[in-house]
């Protein structure tokens, strides 16, 4: 069954090549919507039903860790998995993500293997 997904970067091009790769890694992909910021996502989030986010930390209006914490505050979204794809790889940031309920962590630079390998067990 194919797993609708919501991309959240404030980088048009990382959401552009984010969705080429998920194509690339084989992955039972349905749906892929897209937001610009953590507040646009939770936007997308009311109107549209996703089994999967995607979200960098560093974004204007909101970031990805506010996100993951109004996500996982929200009865409605908590259970949906949050995936953090940043830059910010710092051991304190990763712990911080893991510590609010992040189901895993890409660090940028990736690729294709390393997107299938960690959507894997969501896709």
């Amino acid at each position: 069954m194919p797993v609708d997904l919501l991309i959240v970067d404030d980088s048009v091009a990382v959401r552009k090549v984010l969705q080429r790769l998920l194509r690339q890694a084989e992955l039972p992909v349905g749906d892929v919507f897209e937001a610009g910021d953590g507040q646009e996502a939770l936007t997308a989030l009311a109107a549209r039903k996703v089994q999967l986010v995607l979200t960098d930390i560093n974004m204007p209006n909101m970031d990805g860790l506010e996100l993951l914490r109004r996500m996982k505050g929200d009865g409605s979204l908590r259970q949906i998995p949050v995936i953090i794809i940043s830059t910010e790889g710092g051991k304190s940031t990763v712990m911080e993500a893991l510590e609010l309920g992040a189901a895993g962590f890409i660090r940028k630079p990736f690729t294709t293997d390393q997107i299938r390998d960690k959507l894997r067990q969501f896709c």
